[in-house]
């Protein structure tokens, strides 16, 4: 006899069309879940629905049956709604759920919904009882803000983009009355401009990303004066969290001083975060300086973060006063071991309230005073060991971007002190810091050395490489590494990448053509160190970059074997660059990443083909790939058969060696065969080196171009929960 027992997608595609008042949707239901999933408790049945995408509440299961038509309009899953990242949210799939929820809706995020028009984001205006909105992102221009914004009178929460025709004169009264009684703001600017702040009388939290160029697409170079009519003074008497992150380029520059000029006149007594996020050097003005003079006289602060040149060299820290912080980050600054000690933790003062750390960059941080130590000397010990045992409840350390030598103490390697920080979450190391401190002619050797370092990217190639061993062969499982790993079992993100790193993707500028070679310790980083990483068993992120010493990935199947949680996985620049000699290897690997959902790859000379892409395809929840390969190829016909056995894919950005036209004929033929059943599909292909590659960058949406598209270290990189 044929089996008629439908699967849950078929049932609720079956009665999608039928009224949940039906004798015959429910009895359907029941037969097909009473056994299982409408068996369970009404509790246990909306922590799962609350893993269900809020459209898809609304516009399919609500329609199985009475029982899951109730649940789903449940307040617990209807008060708050979160759009972002939900790809098959289309135009008429948001407006059903505004019309049938909206007036539910508290908190409603559709940050990034670049796909979406801004008719579309207009019917948000319908959620009158929202508290909470994130339309970052999103198209709105001035006259559709301020109805928006018009309409909801409750908001006390908001974020949104400035962008190029942002007018303030053309807002309401009633928006700029809602606007008086928002207490947090988040403003991305992509333009010079105050934007909504000055209307924004009650602002306790204001969050500023500065994503201003300094030309036009015309060549025109921007002023960093604010336009007439948008110089009002901001009301900044209440604010207690001040951030500001800022892109590269001078105009950025520009025009954050004259939001800090406010701020110099007259510190707000409550301020307790204070943070400026600034790639590169960042002079002090006279203002500036008052400024931080006033804060270190009339408030103690939970979060700091400042420009490198502000505290290099000056006693600043010494005079900040501290209450209970939480987040400090001190990238790029040139800061000791000793001012770390006495300026920061004060001598072992108790810190156990810090949660986040970001000392990347920080090169002499875990070293004694000196003006004159070198990339190779070993770091301090003891400095380390104070840092941990005051700050015993960090979850998030950065120590990127910096070389970290451990000596051979016993017990004294970095990797052996960081292992008491069991609260870790996430972690950033620099390569050479987690390779065992002996000489290599006492190690029992795991693998072949290689013969030499290659310096620049032309093709090298390697002459009686074996097939190397296990990953767990000889004395591995007892390396410093390993026990890092082993102590901290519940670790969601670690970056592996090399001091020396720097991606061949560019940021507002050229591609980078050259980059230094890897730290000579990092030599002594391969499969074996990466197959540890196999032990986390709730890793979500993982980042390696810069790793000379891989010879066959092996490393890498076991972590796709292990870690089946992860989401998110980059690669960059992993064995001899002059040859991709982990292919085989992460195509094994590949198979088993059931939940990867973003995937970068970094790598001169990578062949995306066939065999590539065939891997690629089973990774069955993957949603974002962006591949940069310095004089890399690329097989157009076996791309274009992964996107169509892969219908979540909704970001393709791949940068190699190929023609212009090569690039932009396939290009076009994925958005003609894939935009129209993918409403958020944004494929860019461009080669790699070509000079208009800063105009296509700047088309990217900001929420691929921040996430995947550029390289850079994410552990500690904001505070904990800044805004959602």
């Amino acid at each position: 006899m044929e089996d008629t027992t439908l699967s849950p997608e078929q049932e609720m595609s079956k009665v999608d069309t039928e009224s949940p008042d039906t004798e015959a949707a429910d009895t359907a239901a029941e037969v097909a879940g009473g056994a299982h999933l409408l068996g369970f408790s009404d509790e246990i049945l909306l922590h799962i629905l609350s893993h269900v995408p809020s459209t898809d509440l609304v516009v399919n299961v609500r329609h199985v049956c009475r029982k899951l038509a109730a649940l789903s309009l449940d307040k617990s899953l209807v008060h708050s709604v979160l759009l972002q990242k939900d790809y098959q949210a289309s135009e008429d799939k948001v407006k059903q759920l505004v019309r049938v929820i909206g007036r539910e809706i508290q908190q409603l995020s559709m940050a990034g919904c670049y796909w979406l028009s801004g008719a579309t984001i207009e019917h948000v205006a319908r959620c009158r009882g929202l508290v909470k909105v994130n339309l970052s992102g999103c198209h709105l221009t001035s006259l559709r803000l301020s109805k928006v914004l018009s309409a909801l009178q409750q908001l006390r929460s908001l974020a949104i983009d400035v962008s190029p025709g942002f007018d303030a004169s053309q807002l309401s009264s009633e928006c700029r009355a809602t606007l008086s009684r928002v207490r947090e703001l988040k403003q991305t600017l992509f333009t010079p401009s105050y934007g909504v702040v000055p209307c924004c009388a009650s602002l306790q939290k204001l969050l500023l990303y500065f994503e201003i160029l300094d030309r036009t697409r015309e060549g025109a170079v921007l002023s960093g004066q604010l336009m007439v009519g948008q110089s009002n003074v901001p009301h900044y008497q209440n604010l207690r969290v001040f951030y500001a992150r800022l892109a590269p380029g001078y105009i950025n520059q520009e025009v954050v001083r004259l939001y800090l000029a406010v701020l110099s006149d007259r510190t707000p007594e409550n301020l307790h975060a204070f943070l400026i996020s600034v790639p590169g050097s960042f002079a002090e003005s006279g203002a500036t300086k008052n400024l931080l003079e006033s804060m270190a006289r009339n408030v103690a602060l939970d979060a700091l973060q400042l420009p490198k040149s502000w505290l290099n060299g000056s006693s600043l820290l010494q005079h900040m006063k501290f209450n209970n912080p939480f987040y400090f980050s001190f990238s790029r600054c040139t800061l000791s071991g000793g001012h770390l000690i006495q300026r920061v933790i004060n001598g072992g003062k108790d810190l156990r309230s810090l949660a986040s750390l970001n000392l990347s960059g920080c090169v002499h941080c875990l070293s004694p005073d000196s003006l004159l130590r070198k990339a190779e000397d070993d770091i301090d010990s003891s400095i380390l060991e104070t840092l941990v045992a005051s700050c015993c409840n960090l979850r998030h350390l950065n120590l990127s971007a910096a070389h970290h030598h451990s000596s051979e103490g016993l017990g004294r390697h970095l990797c052996h002190l960081l292992a008491r920080l069991r609260h870790l979450r996430s972690l950033s190391l620099p390569v050479c810091s987690v390779a065992d401190s002996a000489p290599l002619a006492d190690r029992v050797p795991a693998q072949p050395a290689m013969h030499a370092v290659p310096r620049g990217f032309g093709k090298k190639v390697r002459i009686g490489v074996q097939t190397c061993p296990g990953p767990f062969a000889g004395h591995q499982p007892s390396s410093a590494f390993w026990s890092l790993l082993k102590n901290l079992p519940f670790l969601e993100h670690l970056e592996l990448i090399g001091s020396n790193f720097s991606s061949a993707m560019p940021r507002n500028e050229p591609a980078i053509r050259n980059s230094l070679p890897p730290c000579s310790r990092a030599q002594n980083v391969g499969d074996s160190e990466v197959a540890a990483v196999s032990q986390l068993a709730f890793l979500r992120h993982l980042t390696l970059a810069q790793l000379p010493g891989i010879l066959t990935g092996s490393g890498l199947v076991s972590i796709g074997l292990q870690c089946q949680q992860l989401q998110s996985l980059s690669l960059a620049n992993l064995g001899m660059m002059g040859k991709v000699v982990y292919m085989p290897a992460l195509s094994d690997m590949l198979k088993h990443c059931r939940r990867l959902r973003d995937l970068r790859l970094e790598q001169p000379y990578f062949n995306a083909n066939a065999q590539f892409f065939q891997a690629l395809s089973q990774c069955a929840s993957l949603q974002r790939l962006c591949l940069v390969s310095r004089s890399g190829t690329l097989q157009p016909d076996a791309m274009s058969a992964f996107m169509a056995r892969c219908p979540h894919v909704v970001v393709c950005h791949v940068f190699t060696g190929e023609s212009l036209a090569t690039c932009k004929s396939l290009q076009q033929s994925l958005l003609r065969s894939f935009q129209a059943e993918r409403p958020a599909l944004n494929v860019v292909i461009f080669p790699l080196l070509h000079e208009g590659l800063t105009d296509v960058i700047r088309d990217v949406p900001m929420v691929h171009l921040d996430e995947i598209t550029l390289f850079k270290s994410r552990v500690a990189e904001e505070p904990p929960n800044l805004w959602w």
